[in-house]
């Protein structure tokens, strides 16, 4: 199921927006295509991301893929608890294995991502 209060990029991952912080991750699609995830790399607390710029990896089971910044900002917090528990993704990809909030550098830049509707229709068409 694709949460309705979020936004989506068609790289599979996902903003939560409070104000000018956007908590950011995969979605299950993405979670269920790689498989048993084994390892994830986030960037440092402090850089700067430009919108579609690559932050970070995911390793799997059965393979590494990059991970891409749906919106420009900076980071100002990482999800402690994956690189301990990178399973997190897989079994909570919307909650408890949220990847990293970033203050929203351009908030107009969220009209560029794809409503609820938009991205199972992404997924729908393969």
């Amino acid at each position: 199921m694709v949460p309705p209060d979020l936004r989506y990029t068609k790289d599979h991952e996902w903003v939560r927006l409070a104000a000018d912080e956007a908590t950011v991750g995969i979605t299950a699609f993405a979670a269920e295509q790689l498989g048993d995830i084994v390892f994830v790399e986030l960037p440092a607390i402090g850089r700067s991301l430009a919108a579609a710029a690559t932050f970070g990896v995911v390793e799997s089971v059965k393979a590494v893929s990059d991970l891409y910044a749906p919106l420009s900002g900076e980071v100002v917090e990482i999800n402690p608890a994956l690189a301990g528990q990178p399973e997190l993704v897989n079994t909570d990809p919307f909650g408890a294995g949220w990847m990293l909030k970033l203050k929203v550098a351009d908030p107009a830049e969220v009209d560029a991502l794809l409503d609820p509707a938009g991205y199972d229709q992404l997924i729908a068409e393969g």
